[in-house]
Protein backbone atom coordinates (compact mmCIF):
# COMPACT_ATOMS: atom_id res chain seq x y z
CA UNK A 1 0.00 0.00 0.00
CA UNK A 2 2.66 2.08 1.23
CA UNK A 3 4.59 1.35 -2.30
CA UNK A 4 1.52 2.49 -4.64
CA UNK A 5 1.18 5.77 -2.62
CA UNK A 6 4.40 6.80 -3.00
CA UNK A 7 4.62 6.31 -6.78
CA UNK A 8 0.99 8.02 -7.14
CA UNK A 9 2.78 10.61 -5.45
CA UNK A 10 5.33 10.56 -7.64
CA UNK A 11 2.94 10.88 -10.73
CA UNK A 12 1.21 13.73 -9.53
CA UNK A 13 4.44 15.49 -9.04
CA UNK A 14 6.04 14.85 -12.36
CA UNK A 15 2.25 15.92 -14.23
CA UNK A 16 2.40 18.87 -12.30
CA UNK A 17 6.49 19.61 -13.13
CA UNK A 18 5.67 18.98 -16.37
CA UNK A 19 2.90 21.20 -17.05
CA UNK A 20 4.62 23.93 -15.44
CA UNK A 21 7.75 23.41 -17.93
CA UNK A 22 5.09 23.63 -20.93
CA UNK A 23 3.59 26.68 -19.58
CA UNK A 24 7.59 27.88 -19.15
CA UNK A 25 8.37 27.05 -22.73
CA UNK A 26 5.71 29.35 -24.50
CA UNK A 27 6.41 32.12 -26.00
CA UNK A 28 4.94 35.73 -24.67
CA UNK A 29 2.81 35.84 -28.16
CA UNK A 30 1.42 32.00 -27.73
CA UNK A 31 0.68 33.27 -23.92
CA UNK A 32 -1.24 36.19 -25.31
CA UNK A 33 -2.71 33.84 -27.67
CA UNK A 34 -3.89 31.84 -25.22
CA UNK A 35 -5.26 34.67 -22.96
CA UNK A 36 -7.41 35.90 -25.91
CA UNK A 37 -8.74 31.64 -26.56
CA UNK A 38 -10.17 32.25 -22.86
CA UNK A 39 -12.95 34.17 -25.01
CA UNK A 40 -14.54 31.21 -26.37
CA UNK A 41 -18.21 31.24 -26.01
CA UNK A 42 -20.85 34.08 -26.72
CA UNK A 43 -20.63 37.42 -26.78
CA UNK A 44 -23.72 40.20 -26.64
CA UNK A 45 -23.72 44.21 -27.39
CA UNK A 46 -25.31 47.07 -28.38
CA UNK A 47 -22.82 48.86 -30.54
CA UNK A 48 -24.05 52.22 -32.00
CA UNK A 49 -27.52 51.00 -30.87
CA UNK A 50 -27.25 47.68 -32.53
CA UNK A 51 -28.06 44.43 -30.80
CA UNK A 52 -24.62 42.24 -31.80
CA UNK A 53 -23.27 39.02 -30.78
CA UNK A 54 -20.21 37.98 -31.18
CA UNK A 55 -18.97 33.68 -30.87
CA UNK A 56 -15.39 32.70 -30.37
CA UNK A 57 -14.36 29.39 -31.51
CA UNK A 58 -11.24 27.89 -31.19
CA UNK A 59 -10.44 25.81 -34.14
CA UNK A 60 -7.69 24.47 -36.79
CA UNK A 61 -6.11 22.27 -33.56
CA UNK A 62 -6.02 25.17 -31.18
CA UNK A 63 -3.81 27.61 -33.51
CA UNK A 64 -6.61 30.21 -34.52
CA UNK A 65 -9.32 31.67 -32.70
CA UNK A 66 -12.57 33.05 -35.20
CA UNK A 67 -14.63 35.87 -34.05
CA UNK A 68 -18.19 35.78 -35.56
CA UNK A 69 -19.69 39.03 -35.32
CA UNK A 70 -23.53 39.41 -36.35
CA UNK A 71 -25.31 42.21 -35.93
CA UNK A 72 -28.91 42.19 -35.81
CA UNK A 73 -30.20 42.58 -38.87
CA UNK A 74 -27.40 43.09 -40.64
CA UNK A 75 -24.11 41.32 -42.71
CA UNK A 76 -22.00 38.64 -40.83
CA UNK A 77 -18.33 39.35 -40.44
CA UNK A 78 -15.33 37.04 -39.19
CA UNK A 79 -12.08 37.72 -37.67
CA UNK A 80 -9.59 35.18 -37.57
CA UNK A 81 -6.57 35.45 -34.98
CA UNK A 82 -3.25 33.23 -35.08
CA UNK A 83 0.37 33.44 -33.95
CA UNK A 84 2.74 34.49 -35.82
CA UNK A 85 6.01 34.35 -34.65
CA UNK A 86 6.84 36.93 -31.39
CA UNK A 87 3.73 38.75 -32.51
CA UNK A 88 -0.42 37.74 -33.74
CA UNK A 89 -2.25 38.48 -36.55
CA UNK A 90 -6.11 38.92 -36.90
CA UNK A 91 -7.48 38.99 -40.63
CA UNK A 92 -11.19 40.40 -41.11
CA UNK A 93 -13.36 39.40 -43.48
CA UNK A 94 -15.08 42.79 -43.27
CA UNK A 95 -18.89 43.45 -44.52
CA UNK A 96 -16.76 46.30 -46.77
CA UNK A 97 -16.07 43.53 -48.75
CA UNK A 98 -12.56 44.00 -48.42
CA UNK A 99 -9.42 42.21 -45.99
CA UNK A 100 -7.71 44.09 -43.47
CA UNK A 101 -4.62 42.08 -42.28
CA UNK A 102 -3.26 43.55 -38.57
CA UNK A 103 -0.74 42.87 -36.95
CA UNK A 104 0.78 42.90 -33.33
CA UNK A 105 3.88 44.72 -32.61
CA UNK A 106 6.17 41.80 -30.65
CA UNK A 107 4.64 41.31 -27.74
CA UNK A 108 6.29 41.44 -24.47
CA UNK A 109 3.94 41.37 -21.72
CA UNK A 110 1.00 38.93 -22.47
CA UNK A 111 -1.67 40.63 -19.95
CA UNK A 112 -1.84 43.93 -21.90
CA UNK A 113 -4.43 44.95 -24.26
CA UNK A 114 -3.77 43.48 -27.94
CA UNK A 115 -3.29 46.51 -30.50
CA UNK A 116 -3.46 45.48 -34.36
CA UNK A 117 -2.48 47.75 -36.76
CA UNK A 118 -3.02 47.70 -40.46
CA UNK A 119 -0.19 45.66 -42.16
CA UNK A 120 -1.96 45.36 -45.40
CA UNK A 121 -5.76 45.58 -47.32
CA UNK A 122 -6.91 43.00 -49.92
CA UNK A 123 -10.21 43.96 -51.75
CA UNK A 124 -10.08 47.38 -51.42
CA UNK A 125 -11.23 48.80 -54.98
CA UNK A 126 -10.38 52.66 -53.84
CA UNK A 127 -8.55 54.16 -50.99
CA UNK A 128 -11.50 56.54 -50.63
CA UNK A 129 -13.47 52.93 -49.44
CA UNK A 130 -14.44 52.26 -45.94
CA UNK A 131 -11.73 50.22 -44.20
CA UNK A 132 -10.49 49.07 -40.55
CA UNK A 133 -7.62 49.71 -39.85
CA UNK A 134 -6.86 48.18 -36.43
CA UNK A 135 -8.28 46.98 -33.51
CA UNK A 136 -7.51 46.81 -30.03
CA UNK A 137 -8.82 43.70 -27.98
CA UNK A 138 -9.26 44.77 -24.14
CA UNK A 139 -10.27 42.08 -21.81
CA UNK A 140 -11.15 43.87 -19.04
CA UNK A 141 -12.10 40.72 -16.69
CA UNK A 142 -13.80 37.26 -17.61
CA UNK A 143 -17.04 38.73 -18.77
CA UNK A 144 -16.43 42.12 -20.54
CA UNK A 145 -14.49 42.69 -23.36
CA UNK A 146 -14.09 45.80 -25.31
CA UNK A 147 -13.26 46.39 -29.14
CA UNK A 148 -11.65 49.17 -30.19
CA UNK A 149 -11.69 49.67 -33.96
CA UNK A 150 -9.97 52.28 -35.87
CA UNK A 151 -10.90 52.97 -39.65
CA UNK A 152 -10.99 55.01 -42.57
CA UNK A 153 -13.07 56.34 -44.88
CA UNK A 154 -12.73 58.93 -47.87
CA UNK A 155 -9.38 60.30 -46.04
CA UNK A 156 -10.87 60.84 -42.58
CA UNK A 157 -9.75 58.77 -39.32
CA UNK A 158 -12.07 57.22 -36.56
CA UNK A 159 -12.66 55.31 -33.95
CA UNK A 160 -15.22 53.13 -32.98
CA UNK A 161 -15.61 51.46 -29.78
CA UNK A 162 -17.91 48.32 -28.57
CA UNK A 163 -18.60 47.07 -24.89
CA UNK A 164 -19.45 43.29 -24.77
CA UNK A 165 -20.52 41.02 -21.68
CA UNK A 166 -20.55 36.98 -21.97
CA UNK A 167 -23.74 34.82 -22.25
CA UNK A 168 -22.56 31.78 -23.01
Amino acid sequence: MKRILLFGSIGMMALVVASLLEAVDKTKSEQAFDRLTSLKGEWKGEPDGVKTTLIYTVTADVSVLMEQCRPEGGPEMITMFTVDGDHLIAIHYCAAKNQPQMVTSAITDAQKPLAFSLARITGLKSPDDFHNTGITVIQEDNDHLTQEWTYQFKGKKGTNTFHFTRTG
